[in-house]
């Protein structure tokens, strides 16, 4: 029989509410949400049990999860608390079996992660994304619902893929980019910056 495993959010918006699904559907123990400015409210009938800054009061009873949908922040508070990082898996995500996910990872409903791909820590591969054979998807980065990145693409940390962007086959894309919505990318991208339109271009 699964362990159920206790689990605080950091962070009580929207992105740590979807979390927080993921949590209880997955049957571990949603204990509730750390956040600067909601504390002693609830969220989905679980409580706000302080500020981010109280975790350590926490941190013996259980594991952790940064539910903040920006990377730079994701970042920030990962470095900052040495704490045990839970992993959310949403159970009808479908992950390949030799697929490796770094520690206090998302993986929303519906996400496709087909075989040999690596998906870094503290990511999010949201709703429907699909993240095809042999990609590695850097520390921080965001993969969009419904987004898709082909065979052996290469995501760079604390890049944004936005919402349905498509990424072609054996592209790599450095680290700190966002890729606009509806976006496809069709050539390496090696400069930093904010990238839009059908072939992505920077603006």
């Amino acid at each position: 029989m699964k362990t159920c495993e206790k689990v605080i959010i950091i962070g009580a918006g929207g992105h740590a509410k979807v979390i927080a699904d993921i949590v209880i559907k997955s049957g571990d123990c949603l204990l509730g949400f750390l956040d600067d400015n909601k504390s002693g409210e609830s969220l989905l009938g679980y409580p706000v049990l302080g500020k981010i800054e109280n975790i350590n009061k926490f941190e013996k009873t259980a594991k952790f999860i940064i539910g903040i949908g920006n990377n730079y922040a994701r970042k920030d508070i990962s470095e900052k608390y040495n704490l045990e990082w839970y992993t959310a898996v949403h159970p009808s995500a479908v992950i390949a079996i030799d697929v490796s996910i770094g520690e206090g990872t998302a993986i929303m409903a519906n996400a496709v992660i087909n075989p040999s791909a690596k998906i870094g820590m503290h990511c999010i591969i949201n709703t429907g994304a699909i993240v095809e054979h042999d990609n590695i998807i850097g520390d921080y980065a965001h993969i969009s619902p419904n987004a898709a990145t082909a065979g052996t693409v290469s995501i760079g940390e604390l890049t944004h893929l936005g919402i349905g962007a498509t990424v072609r086959n054996n592209i790599s894309i450095c680290a700190e980019c966002v890729i606009g919505a509806g976006a496809v990318v069709v050539k390496n991208i090696v400069d930093k910056g904010t990238y839009v339109g059908v072939p992505a271009r920077r603006i």
